[in-house]
């Protein structure tokens, strides 16, 4: 492919390729010139323009292929304009000669129609330059129109599109001629031509003034007529073009001169809605003869017509824009509304008809206002709406009021006027609902009288009007749940107070159930009282209904409607009322069915209308019931609702003869019924109605199979059978577009009715699936097929065999014996049924039965593959795959892979091959086993072939979507293919003409399997990769230049996985700027801009991946397309620069009316807070940056606090407040105080407990708000403790507190100082509230033990609602509680104290209880236990059960709450003088530790052990030293044993604290440190490895562990450390072992360095000395000595890299921390000097300074049985090095180091020895000193090292001379020599020497960069 890159093509390369591989080269030669021309300058280009004329001329003659030949337009097109034009007329002369070829070949076809497009692309792009050519062009063009065929068409309308566009008015000659030509294209049978048609006509009205004016209802007829029979695309199409000439019409003002201006009609903005109005009511029929229709009563408009001009009517509005539609709004309204109006009986004289036109009109109102208008103009649009509203409503008032019953039913007006109502409801509800809380002030003003209006309208005489009313209540209250309680109350009272009227008890109960459907989407919720309101209500409705026969129905309906709905209210709820709706259920069916027998002698048609519909309504209820409270369903519950349901069945298959008794009022009751059956038993288990199962699948054949079903509704029951992936290849109406919402009545068919709310009432509480529009239920004959579908899957599977055989030969029957349409709509309905039971039984893992099922069923399939209806072979394709699933057998499933194979090679008709070729594909989605190679080959092969059929685009279509999912299926198996399945697909996307759109989208879903096929292996750079990589790329850029949205959605899709798998090779900038380019289209017009949403996902899905993988590059690109130019910047720097808008946007929502909005706001401003409160101010060093943004917070949080805001705004609002006082952005404290305030006063707010609770929302609301107040508290509190800690002061008593608010102190208390005032108040509530948490988190066997009322914050009802609340918030305030606790010591006199500012006392709990309870005082010890045991409960029960959903925040919080508790002497007395509770904790402990992975909680809960470990000492210590207090005056012998371990030692697990905390420190160590486990290093003993650098969280985890361990003997009786000393120094040494790493500088790593303390500490303790373990103690200790020295002595190498310096210290530690008999035994101490022997020896210098200081404590210890040996072995040697550095002088500081260490050794010996042998010491020690000194002119010219050595010996002499001043002198004077030098020296040295001594840096401490020597001393 490199070979294409050039400027000229590389003619040698292309002619050594095959076809295929030609095509390609020409195509990316061709999109690589594209980009080069318009790189390349000018004159380069016109040297070789000749030459490049010819080439590109040439391919014209190639038979391009389409797009290649767009290119290959599109470079002529560019060369011309860059080069020179004067070859352009031979160009052109040349390409009309390819047109007017008489050739008609196929093969001929390309040339011709590259020859067309050049021309086009060439006028557009070089426009009038060719002005004088183009009438010839254009007649050429047009002439060859005559005889083209669709391609030929669809080519020509695009080329003369581009030749419009070019020339713009220039060519008004041919305007006439090419409009002429596109309105016969217009309604073309190609919907491609129709298309290019519909773009060639939008060109011409640019130019074309008569298309608006004169011509204008010739060219709405005609856009009329192409409507019909067209396609989505088409109507896409030609909306735009009818939408564009009427708005043109209705605002142009016309040029030219006064005569032409009166030729020239105007037309006023009625007669254009007019003439819309007239498609949408008449459609394409002229005037006359739609009027004979009505005439004779025939005429109907297409469904089609009456869509498109639905769009058409968006289209127009959206091209005059918003600012015309709000001047223009009401009278636009009243038209729309009109179109359903009475004026036009014969557009709703069917309901069908009636529903389908209010969707349309609904659609028009719905995009237009909601899209184009802004908030302002749409707050204006509801108040036009409901204009419309009111005064459609007094003309039903006038009619309603008029006393004669008969006018007032049959009054013309009343119906007229519903489907406008109807409309004009459904869009004021979704104006409301997505203006939100910004519509309150208009509902508030009572000059409007809105609700009331709406609420007046709710007992209209129609049943459409009175649920749209209902519904658009519902929308109300999501939009304002703050009137959700109102509204509720009052349409309660008026069902209460209006009884009487049966419009008014449907009406508002319909709107008390969408009311209470409302609930479920506001947070906040309703009082739990309305339930029991409710509940009431509606038994009292059921119990009247039989008092009034003209009411009966209606109350009947109303009460079961109250109840089902009622249901939503979820589990909390219902469970209060559960009883009495279970006996209502029970009453409501006959106890017998002798009690039935008896009812069908008795009733009449009446009263079994009404039986009906209150059985209907109580299955609803129950139904309702099981689906929103499951939780409530137990056995007992189950047991309950089991007695009715054989009733309800029996009266199921009495049906028939019921209606045939009474005839057909009662056909929809009963119909309505049977479904309402259906959809309860498909929501029971089957086991449920075992007893029925026969009669049940009798009833559902006879239903599937009824003779008076003639519609065949196969779009809503195959669907959900079918696979979704596969639905793809159908319909584009069955995906996702913006015009879902009217294209779906086209769906549907003609016959059948869209769904709509009328059809089923009970559905106006359910929530809708698609968005939040109405709830659309189809008519109760549709979806009674549907649910009885779906049910005999379930049935079918659980009946016995022989009537599993029995049902499906009768079905097969069925469809033998019909004939005709009846047969397809049978065939559709089994299809259906059978698809669901196998769906049904390989979702159970079920089996099918006999050898006689598989041959049912496949018989069955078999049919359905051969249907023509391509859905019902979609669903049987999936249905065939499912049934070789179920079977489960190779040998069938090979059978039906054959029987596919061989009617794809035998079959030549279009259904057969597509049918089949999905079968096979299924096949392999379900059963990978069958892609055995052959299988594969044969497969792939086949569908090859067809996939090259290009005499039927539907067997490409679904044979290419077929080999998509086998590539899919076949993952690595399919490699072998993958070379020759990419060229059959490039070869296609090459060939295929853009009119078949379809198989261009499955040729991207083939593409995009086999990226993902290949997967990361596209990275790669072998030839072969490259050559297929290079192929993928050229496919994706094929179709991004495809016209078709579906395609351009498939090529993104197809970049985004390359992008995923091969970043390297996918070109950035070119991709962000195309998809930002898509996506800024569709930005500006909404409905005008790809109408595709598909694409418009798929663009944000692949910005989405981009965005995260590529940050930086996406922001630079998204930058230079926003023409914003800045610096270099990485993205994380991006936002910074944007904080001023960050803030400024989060302040506008956050103080903005609509609640969603704030609420984003402040979750924003959180965000901001959390992500920047570190980052420094650039311009002012030690400030952070948000800081001056402390103004725009405290406004932004200020209004969240007033009393009218909602809880959950409020609740946000604290958690910023503590996040920003926390953040510690403010450091002034008078600033911080007024984000204080507000907390302040909402800890004031919310003092009134329970008793102020608001009643419009839900109690658990409340419990919110104080708890989110309550866990803002305690964050602060937490932070303000945590500073104050940090800065190490103690805690401030009241004195200082009012000095401090006086002078508004600014220190790190001043914010412990605000929270301390209102502490008093705090703590009493955070123990409140945990004490309400604990009871709620009981087990349920504990209910009854629980508060009758409820708790401190929560009442008994809305328990279950507050949980969660609790669970959110209750982590930080136990923390806050325990750091309370930890303050006071436990020891807070008063629990009263600080509550005086409260408005009332809060004393919910025995727990707060204060003196001023009346109770029974507790006495402080009780107080206290009582709130040691809560705190600690409460951390232990949620510790003991992590879940996987428990936040880091909780876990951390309650291990930090335990550290707290424990960090005072009484809890810690508590836990140590109860051994079981510590075990307890422990276990719980070590249990976080192996389910949680991070560190810091790791940590956390060691450093919880530490303090348990201490505690149990402190226990132990107590006990001894009370016994010694005790028995003072007796033997020591007879003192008890005390500690772990008593007199035997023994530790029992479980029962042992010690053994828990060894348990958990092993698994910590072994964790971090494998290799101390001996199982896992398979060797009993020490096993050498490499020592290892931990991690630094590692090594803090092993250090903490360590500190732990070295405790544990303290906690031991002597007995008891024997047994547990060997592990602990085992675990010890071991971790010594394996991280003694040498590090520069001879420093010891961390984990080397916690070792070594730990062992000082074990080897120091007492227990070492301790009569009862001493002997074995020293055994002990010496066996471990000896581990470490044989550390040195590895078996191999691998230990060279430990560190000496660790292993010397560990044992300078024993020699100095034992006692002397553990290393004075000669064995030992011999092997000891030797280490420090060999270790002198060492050349490195950091080894030997630090030898040299480990000998010197050793040389100092006090007993000389252990100094000795060392000093007698050693000295000599150190001395021998000392003098040897004195020979050569010291070179560089590490030798001045060493021999400085050397000397302070030898000083030490000096002081160390016996008065004798001291003398000689001196002697040697002073000649090497002195010889270091220099004289005044030797210093001056020193080096610095000689220098520093000088001041060191002369110090170190005037130390020694004083001290042993005889010997000092007797030598001075024995040498002469040096008594002259050390005078010289003396004398050079007096002045220096005054000020040098105190500054010599050498007097400091030893070892000054050994950074752990400063830390710790091990010694």
């Amino acid at each position: 492919m490199e070979l294409a890159h050039s400027l000229l093509l590389n003619e040698e390369a292309y002619n050594q390729l095959g076809e295929v591989q030609k095509a390609e080269f020409i195509f990316e030669w061709l999109s690589y010139l594209e980009k080069l021309l318009l790189a390349t300058s000018r004159n380069d280009v016109k040297e070789k323009q000749k030459t490049l004329v010819e080439q590109l001329l040439s391919l014209l003659n190639s038979s391009p292929g389409p797009p290649t030949r767009k290119l290959l337009a599109k470079n002529l097109a560019i060369l011309y304009s860059i080069g020179d034009t004067f070859s352009v007329y031979e160009t052109i002369d040349k390409c009309n000669d390819l047109i007017r070829s008489k050739d008609d070949s196929p093969s001929y076809l390309p040339t011709k129609l590259a020859a067309v497009v050049c021309l086009g692309s060439l006028y557009k792009k070089l426009g009038r330059i060719l002005g004088n050519t183009f009438t010839d062009t254009v007649g050429n063009i047009l002439k060859a129109m005559k005889s083209a065929e669709s391609q030929g068409r669809y080519e020509i309308m695009l080329s003369l599109q581009n030749i419009l566009n070019g020339l713009g008015a220039a060519a008004a000659p041919c305007h006439r001629d090419v409009y002429k030509a596109a309105r016969s294209c217009l309604t073309d049978r190609s919907m491609a031509v129709r298309c290019a048609a519909a773009k060639c006509l939008l060109e011409l009205q640019n130019e074309a003034i008569f298309m608006w004016s004169t011509d204008l209802d010739s060219v709405a007829t005609l856009c009329f007529k192409s409507f019909e029979g067209s396609n989505y695309d088409v109507r896409i199409s030609v909306s735009k073009l009818l939408g564009t000439i009427l708005a043109k019409a209705t605002i142009c003002k016309h040029p030219g001169t006064a005569a032409s201006r009166q030729s020239i009609r105007r037309v006023s903005l009625e007669e254009v809605l007019e003439l819309l109005g007239t498609g949408f009511l008449r459609g394409s029929s002229g005037f006359l003869r739609a009027s004979g229709d009505m005439l004779k009563g025939t005429s109907s408009v297409s469904r089609d017509v009456r869509v498109g001009v639905t769009q058409a009517y968006v289209v127009f509005v959206s091209t005059l824009g918003g600012a015309w539609l709000e001047k223009n709004f009401a009278a636009f309204l009243s038209h729309v509304l009109s179109l359903v109006s009475q004026s036009h009986p014969k557009i709703t004289q069917t309901q069908i008809d009636a529903v389908c036109c209010r969707r349309c009109v609904s659609f028009i109102l719905r995009t237009t206002i909601g899209s184009l208008l802004g908030e302002k103009a749409q707050l204006a649009a509801v108040k036009d709406v409901f204009q419309a509203i009111w005064k459609l409503k007094k003309v039903v008032d006038a009619v309603m009021s008029d006393g004669n019953l008969d006018t007032r039913l049959g009054s013309t007006d009343v119906a007229a006027s519903q489907h406008m109502l109807v409309c004009a409801l459904q869009e004021l509800g979704n104006l409301i609902y997505s203006l939100g809380t910004t519509v309150a002030p208009l509902l508030q003003d009572s000059s409007t009288g809105l609700l009331d209006s709406i609420l007046s309208v709710i007992p209209h005489p129609s049943i459409s009007v009175r649920l749209a009313a209902a519904w658009c209540l519902h929308c109300i209250a999501m939009a304002l749940p703050s009137y959700l309680t109102p509204l509720l109350d009052r349409c309660l009272e008026r069902l209460t107070g209006l009884k009487s009227s049966p419009e008014a008890v449907t009406g508002f109960s319909f709107a008390v159930a969408a009311l209470l459907g409302a609930v479920k989407h506001c947070p906040l919720g309703i009082p739990h009282g309305k339930g029991k309101i409710i509940m009431t209500l509606a038994e009292d409705l059921l119990c009247s209904a039989a008092q009034n026969s003209r009411l009966s129905a209606q109350r009947t309906q109303a009460g079961w409607l109250l109840i089902a709905a009622l249901m939503t209210l979820g589990p909390a709820v219902v469970s209060h009322h559960l009883a009495r709706v279970l006996l209502l259920w029970k009453c409501v069916f006959p106890a017998s069915p002798k009690d039935l027998e008896t009812e069908k002698s008795r009733g009449d048609s009446f009263t079994w209308q009404i039986t009906l519909e209150g059985r209907a309504g109580a299955l609803c209820a129950i139904k309702s019931f099981v689906s929103h409270c499951g939780d409530l369903l137990t056995e007992e519950v189950i047991q309950r609702l089991l007695p009715p349901l054989p009733c309800a069945v029996d009266l199921l298959t009495q049906l028939s003869s019921i209606l045939k008794t009474y005839g057909s009022p009662l056909k929809t009751p009963s119909v309505v019924y049977r479904q309402r059956l259906y959809e309860l038993l498909i929501l029971l288990p089957p086991e449920t109605y075992e007893g029925n199962i026969s009669a049940i699948l009798k009833e559902l054949a006879a239903d599937l199979t009824a003779p008076d079903t003639q519609v065949a509704a196969s779009t809503f029951l195959l669907p959900p059978l079918c696979h979704q992936d596969d639905l793809l290849i159908l319909s584009p109406l069955l995906q996702e577009t913006d015009h879902r919402f009217i294209e779906e009545q086209l769906l549907l068919g003609n016959g059948i009715a869209c769904g709509s709310l009328e059809y089923d009432p009970y559905s106006v509480y359910e929530k809708d699936i698609e968005g939040d529009s109405v709830p659309k239920p189809l008519p109760p004959a549709l979806s009674v097929i549907g649910s009885a579908a779906k049910l005999f899957g379930v049935v079918c599977a659980h009946v016995g065999v022989t009537q599993r055989l029995l049902i499906l030969e009768q079905l097969l029957d069925h469809i033998k014996h019909t004939k005709g349409a009846r047969q397809q709509v049978v065939q559709l309905h089994v299809v259906s049924s059978v698809s669901s039971f196998l769906k049904y039984v390989a979702g159970s893992k079920g089996c099918l039965g006999p050898e006689e099922m598989k041959r049912f069923a496949l018989t069955l399939v078999t049919g359905a593959l051969e249907s023509p209806n391509p859905l019902l072979r979609c669903a049987a394709a999936e249905a065939w795959a499912r049934l070789a699933q179920v079977v489960d057998d190779g040998a069938f499933t090979a059978g039906l892979a054959q029987v596919s194979f061989d009617k794809l090679k035998s079959a030549r008709d279009v259904v057969t091959r597509t049918g089949y070729s999905l079968a096979l594909a299924s096949l392999h989605r379900y059963l990978g086993g069958i892609s055995s190679s052959q299988h594969l080959n044969s497969c792939v092969g086949i569908l090859y072939t067809l996939a090259q059929d290009s005499t039927s685009p539907d067997v490409q279509t679904w044979a290419l979507h077929s080999l998509s999912l086998i590539i899919d299926s076949a993952g690595p198996l399919y490699y072998v293919h993958v070379e020759p399945t990419l060229s059959l697909i490039i070869m296609l996307l090459l060939n295929v003409p853009p009119t078949h759109a379809e198989v261009h989208q499955s040729l991207g879903r083939c593409l995009n399997a086999l990226i993902t096929t290949l997967g990361p292996e596209l990275q790669g750079n072998s030839t072969s990769i490259s050559t297929l990589r290079a192929s993928c790329l050229l496919g994706c850029a094929v179709m991004q230049d495809n016209p078709d949205c579906l395609v351009q959605a498939q090529a993104i899709s197809c970049l985004q996985q390359l992008h995923m798998f091969a970043p390297k090779h996918v070109n950035l900038s070119s991709l962000v700027s195309c998809l930002c380019e898509i996506l800024l289209d569709n930005s500006v017009l909404v409905n005008l801009c790809s109408p595709y949403l598909l694409l418009r996902r798929a663009v944000l899905a692949c910005l989405r991946q981009l965005v995260q993988r590529e940050a930086a590059e996406v922001s630079e690109y998204a930058v230079m397309l926003a023409k914003d130019s800045t610096e270099e910047l990485t993205s994380g720097d991006f936002l910074v620069l944007h904080l001023a808008d960050l803030i400024r946007m989060a302040f506008m929502a956050a103080t903005d009316h609509n609640d969603h909005l704030r609420l984003s706001g402040l979750e924003m401003l959180l965000v901001v807070i959390r992500q920047f409160a570190t980052v420094p101010e650039p311009e002012f060093p030690g400030h952070v940056i948000l800081e001056q943004y402390q103004a725009n917070v405290g406004a932004a949080l200020r209004p969240a606090f007033t009393s009218e805001t909602p809880p959950h705004v409020t609740a946000k609002a604290c958690q910023v407040c503590s996040a920003w006082i926390g953040s510690g952005v403010v450091s002034d404290i008078n600033d911080l105080r007024r984000v204080h305030q507000l907390l302040v006063s909402s800890l004031t707010k919310i003092q009134a407990g329970k008793e102020a609770l608001s009643h419009l929302y839900n109690e658990s609301a409340s419990t919110m708000e104080i708890l989110a107040v309550l866990k803002a508290w305690a964050e602060v509190y937490i932070i303000a403790v945590q500073r104050h800690k940090n800065h190490r002061q103690p805690l401030k008593t009241t004195t200082c507190l009012e000095d401090s608010i006086r002078y508004g102190s600014c220190s790190s208390d001043g914010l412990l100082d605000l929270v301390y005032a209102d502490l008093g108040t705090l703590s009493r509530l955070w123990l409140a509230a945990l004490q309400d948490f604990a009871l709620l988190t009981l087990p349920s066997e504990f209910a009854s033990q629980l508060p009758a009322e409820g708790g401190a914050f929560y009442t008994a009802e809305t328990s279950e609602n507050a949980k969660l609340h609790y669970y959110n918030s209750w982590a930080l305030i136990l923390h806050a509680t325990a750091l309370w606790l930890t303050s006071t010591g436990f020891v807070v006199a008063d629990p009263d104290e600080g509550a005086s500012n409260l408005s009332r006392p809060v004393t919910p709990t025995s727990m707060c209880q204060g003196s001023s309870s009346g109770a029974t005082i507790k006495s402080p010890e009780d107080v206290y236990s009582d709130r040691f045991h809560l705190i600690l409960g409460i951390s232990v029960e949620f510790l003991c059960s992590l879940h996987s959903d428990a936040t880091m925040e909780s876990i951390t919080a309650c291990l930090h709450a335990l550290q707290a508790l424990l960090d005072v002497p009484w809890p810690r007395s508590k836990i140590g003088s109860d051994q079981d509770l510590g075990i307890e904790l422990l276990n719980v402990l070590h249990r976080v530790i192996l389910t949680r992975e991070s560190p810091s909680i790791q940590l956390a809960s060691l450093e919880v052990v530490r303090q348990i470990i201490c505690a149990a000492q402190e226990h132990v210590k107590e006990k001894r030293r009370s016994a010694e207090v005790d028995d003072g005056a007796a033997e020591k012998e007879t003192l008890p044993e005390f500690g772990e371990g008593k007199d035997t030692g023994g530790l029992v697990p479980g029962k042992s604290l010690v053994f828990a905390t060894l348990e958990l420190c092993v698994c910590i160590l072994v964790r971090q440190l494998p290799e101390l486990n001996p199982k896992l290093t398979g060797s009993p003993g020490v096993k050498a490895t490499k020592p290892q650098m931990l991690s630094e969280d590692g090594s803090r985890l092993v250090s903490a562990a360590l500190v732990i361990l070295s405790e544990l003997p303290a906690v031991c009786s002597p007995e008891g450390s024997i047994s547990v000393l060997p592990t602990i120094l085992y675990l010890t040494i071991g971790v010594l072992r394996e991280t003694a790493v040498k590090l520069p500088g001879g420093q010891l790593s961390s984990t080397a360095a916690a070792s070594l303390q730990a062992l000082k500490g074990i080897l120091s303790s007492p227990m070492a000395r301790a009569e009862k373990s001493h002997t074995a103690w020293t055994d002990l200790l010496r066996s471990a000595l000896t581990t470490i020295l044989d550390c040195w002595d590895p078996v191999d190498e691998t230990h060279q890299e430990l560190d000496e310096v660790s292993l010397l210290t560990a044992i300078t530690v024993f020699i100095l921390s034992t006692s002397p008999e553990v290393t004075t035994i000669p064995c030992l101490q011999k092997h000891c000097i030797d280490k420090f022997k060999a270790t002198l020896e060492i050349k490195d210098p950091m080894v030997q300074i630090k030898t040299y200081q480990l000998l010197h404590s050793i040389f100092q210890y006090p007993n000389p049985a252990v100094s000795y040996p060392y000093i007698y072995s050693l000295a000599s040697c150190i001395l021998e090095k000392l003098q040897e550095i004195d020979k050569r002088k010291p070179e560089n500081t590490a030798e001045l180091q060493i021999f400085q260490e050397g000397i302070k050794v030898l000083e030490t010996l000096v002081t160390v020895a016996e008065e004798h042998h001291r003398s000689q010491l001196v002697a040697c020690l002073l000649p090497i000193l002195i010889s270091f000194l220099l004289d005044e002119n030797a210093l001056g010219s020193a080096t610095s090292i000689m220098r520093s050595l000088h001041d060191f010996a002369l110090q170190s002499l005037m130390q020694i001379g004083p001290q042993y001043s005889s010997v000092f002198k007797s030598l001075v004077a024995s040498s002469p020599a040096l008594k002259a030098r050390l005078e010289a020296a003396i004398k050079g040295n007096q002045e220096s020497v005054k000020v040098k001594i105190p500054t010599s840096k050498y007097t400091k401490s030893p070892g000054k960069n050994s950074s752990i020597q400063l830390k710790t001393n091990f010694l």
